[in-house]
């Protein structure tokens, strides 16, 4: 049992913006996995912070916790105009049916940043999806909630195809690309990463997601090229580097070091706390969110 005091300690340590970064994500995902009105009023709180990689973070547990209350709160920040382009696209990733078809009467496809309006493009065809096959599809071993069902299809030359085919649907490249990942093994990992390479930002970065997920050394190489890049979208090097933290191979290691003093505060960031999740990844402990774990292990 998890006590109302507790949800708000972990709470406090997510939007203070003098605990570490690592810290506050620890605290994040705790709130994630903990669940409730509670958790969801902590973070929503803390999307006033600066770091517009937590505040990404911030959404992607908001929608991965499949909370009707939190439809309100997301729905918030994708009107924003003032949040970055990275943090309304992964709002805009997860609200509810009723809560996608406009932002103030605005059609998806007519805002400004490309990589926000693909996203809204995308989640209205995953609810078309999810209605016509009456809900979620079977991920395998992957407990997250995608942005696209995985295709049919399990040959994985086809499925690469597809993949790197920018003629084709996004949405029928998204669901090529989970396909890949749910078949997982070296050449699903190539040909993912071949990805890398091709398409608009918000797909190299679904990507990048992916190959996190994947967790297989065969795309370190070219997960180390795309985070080198400084021509390369933040948010697609952002993605990378919390990949390579989540392989945690030692080939990882050297690149996350070099880019976690980036100009570009995103990818800094994110090879920070790549770094902690190298650690973790190594270490002996079970679990990443341990924010509560670490609440009831403190000296009274």
């Amino acid at each position: 049992m998890v006590t109302e005091q507790e949800v708000e300690a972990i709470g406090r340590t997510l939007v203070d913006p003098k605990q570490p970064l690592q810290t506050r994500f620890r605290a994040l995902f705790t709130l994630r996995g903990l669940g409730g009105p509670g958790a969801i009023s902590w973070i929503s709180q803390a999307f006033s912070d600066d770091s517009a990689l937590l505040k990404h973070e911030l959404a992607y547990c908001l929608g991965q916790m499949q909370d009707a209350r939190a439809i309100p709160v997301l729905v918030d920040v994708l009107r924003d105009t003032c949040q970055e382009p990275m943090v309304r696209h992964e709002a805009g990733e997860w609200p509810g049916p009723h809560a996608l078809p406009s932002v103030a009467g605005t059609p998806y496809s007519l805002l400004p940043f490309l990589s926000v309006a693909e996203t809204c493009q995308l989640a209205v065809q995953r609810l078309e999806w999810l209605r016509q096959h009456c809900g979620e599809p079977v991920t395998g071993s992957y407990l997250s909630v995608d942005p696209a069902p995985p295709a049919e299809e399990r040959d994985v030359g086809r499925l690469r195809a597809v993949l790197l085919d920018e003629s084709q649907p996004l949405f029928e490249r998204y669901r090529a690309m989970f396909a890949l990942r749910n078949a997982g093994g070296q050449e699903a990992a190539l040909a993912l990463a071949e990805g890398l390479r091709c398409g608009s930002a918000l797909f190299r970065h679904e990507v990048g997601y992916v190959l996190g997920q994947l967790q297989h050394e065969a795309a370190v190489p070219q997960l180390v090229a795309a985070l080198a890049r400084p021509a390369e979208s933040p948010m697609v090097r952002h993605e990378c580097a919390e990949a390579l933290g989540a392989i945690a191979r030692p080939s990882c290691l050297a690149a996350l070091r070099a880019h976690s003093a980036d100009p570009e505060r995103v990818v800094r960031e994110s090879c920070q706390v790549a770094l902690d999740m190298y650690e973790h990844e190594n270490a002996a402990a079970f679990q990443y969110a341990d924010g509560l774990e670490q609440l009831r292990r403190a000296p009274c």
